[in-house]
């Protein structure tokens, strides 16, 4: 969600200096594209993690500023939902053994967590949506402490003017009203961060709108919402519609939505941020002293605050992040495709699959994008948050293909060989990629572990809450055992 902000109210003055300094941001922006060196010298990867919090008998648990307090680490922070929290993994290279020790630092990071939290009787629990939430969980109570967060909900309605319409359709059909933005809390994901140059930017964001749906068909993680089951990955079409500013009359008009997959291909990274400004009101106009022209005659970085806080109310499931650390600008695609979990070596095979993807993808003298449409890829990844492993997809040279037959004829030896020019250790490509090698051959990611247990469950005589909070706790369990999920026991 980003920074905290100071107030909630904006007046009609500072709505329309904050659109000014959008504005001025966006050339200045494009004049350091132009001229500033930005880091590359030393390209890092980096990691969040959303987390649910459950009690002991795995109901949401509203208690994140307790567990905060317990876990006592920078590394936790509020999420939306008082029934979550976010772990942010620091930067690292992935060259080498860096995995290993990258999944060894985040196990025992969670463990502490974990523990530490079990004091006030609160679990933490990485998935992509919480199955036994239900609608009486988010009528009151359920925002974090945030100026923030009740802000943006604010601003959603009062762009909306209307209650929000939850339709999802499924083998169960959903549909609600929300009178605020508490459903999108439910949504909980892994993003990927991948630290780029300018001129690397357009091609590595283009390769990850391609992959973003072989990466949902093998780690769809959310099938169930609010007791029923809908989509593979439900987490997409949920979010999607629980933030949508548009009444029906706008979305007529073809006014894009926050949550937004894109549109075209790109050729540099200030055409994702052109959009942004061009095509989205402002949510959370708050505005800073700083000057971002003067800063940079006068040779400092300007943080460009105004153009980073409206792009961080803009959801693209691939979105361009600009940042400065130790006064340097930088560039990263930050993937926010994948849900959280199901275990720590399932998020890191997905991890290594994606980055070995990429790396080959974004090189390659003739782009698999110039032989696609982006209506195409946009169309592969909804199919994919559909049906999952059963999904069909378009690739250029095979046509219409099962994830199965993509990843491991096309993608799993191009992650190998993406991997190995990156320097990674060949020990640490075969037990990640063995992983989604696994998974492909099984069918058997986490949406289907999930329906495939209820489903035993509720043909033991069990009632569907019952058997959405016996599987949560078998998952809890499977979840700390390490164990990549495609191996996960469902009962008989």
């Amino acid at each position: 969600m980003g920074e905290e902000v100071k107030g909630g109210d904006f007046s009609r003055a500072q709505r329309r200096e904050y659109r000014r300094k959008v504005q001025l941001c966006l050339d200045v922006f494009e004049t350091m594209l132009a001229q500033s060196t930005f880091e590359t010298d030393r390209p890092l990867i980096g990691m969040e993690i959303e987390c649910n919090l459950v009690d002991d008998d795995y109901q949401p648990a509203m208690t994140n500023r307790e567990v905060l307090a317990s876990i006592a680490d920078p590394a936790y922070q509020t999420e939306l939902g008082a029934y979550n929290i976010e772990f942010n993994v620091p930067p690292r290279p992935l060259p080498g053994q860096a995995a290993l020790e990258l999944e060894n630092d985040v196990r025992a990071s969670l463990n502490v967590a974990e523990s530490r939290a079990n004091q006030s009787g609160t679990h933490i629990v990485m998935i992509g949506i919480l199955p036994t939430l239900m609608p009486e969980h988010l009528t009151s109570g359920w925002m974090s402490e945030s100026t923030r967060y009740q802000a943006l909900n604010d601003s959603i309605f009062t762009a909306r003017g209307e209650d929000i319409v939850i339709d999802i359709e499924g083998p169960e059909r959903l549909t609600l009203q929300a009178a605020t933005i508490a459903p999108e809390s439910a949504c909980t994901s892994m993003q990927l961060h991948l630290q780029v140059s300018p001129a690397d930017f357009a091609p590595n964001w283009n390769a990850a709108q391609l992959l973003a749906a072989p990466q949902l068909a093998l780690g769809a993680n959310s099938p169930y919402f609010f007791g029923h089951q809908l989509w593979e990955e439900t987490r997409i079409e949920l979010f999607t519609q629980a933030t949508d500013t548009r009444p029906d009359e706008l979305k007529a008009q073809g006014v894009r939505p926050r949550v937004w997959f894109g549109e075209r291909w790109i050729t540099s990274i200030f055409d994702l941020f052109e959009e942004n400004v061009r095509y989205f009101p402002s949510l959370l106009p708050e505005l800073s002293d700083e000057d971002p022209a003067a800063e940079l005659a006068a040779g400092r970085t300007p943080q460009l605050h105004e153009l980073r806080l409206h792009n961080g109310t803009i959801y693209r499931w691939n979105r361009p992040v600009y940042d400065v650390v130790n006064g340097r600008p930088h560039l990263r695609v930050e993937n926010r495709v994948l849900p959280a979990g199901p275990t720590v070596l399932d998020m890191l095979a997905n991890s290594a699959f994606y980055y070995g993807c990429l790396h080959m993808l974004s090189r390659e003298d003739r782009p698999l994008w110039t032989r696609m449409s982006f209506g195409a890829a946009h169309h592969n990844f909804v199919e994919a948050a559909r049906h999952g492993m059963h999904a069909r997809l378009y690739w250029p040279g095979s046509g219409d293909v099962t994830p199965d037959e993509l990843v491991l004829r096309e993608l799993l030896p191009l992650a190998h060989e993406g991997l190995r020019q990156r320097g990674v250790a060949a020990a640490v490509r075969e037990r990640y990629l063995g992983v989604i090698e696994g998974r492909a051959k099984t069918g058997r990611n986490g949406a289907r572990w999930q329906v495939a247990t209820v489903e035993a469950l509720q043909r033991r005589g069990l009632s569907r809450p019952d058997a959405l909070a016996e599987m949560l706790r078998r998952y809890c369990q499977e979840m700390h055992s390490n164990e990549p999920v495609h191996t996960w026991a469902v009962p008989a």
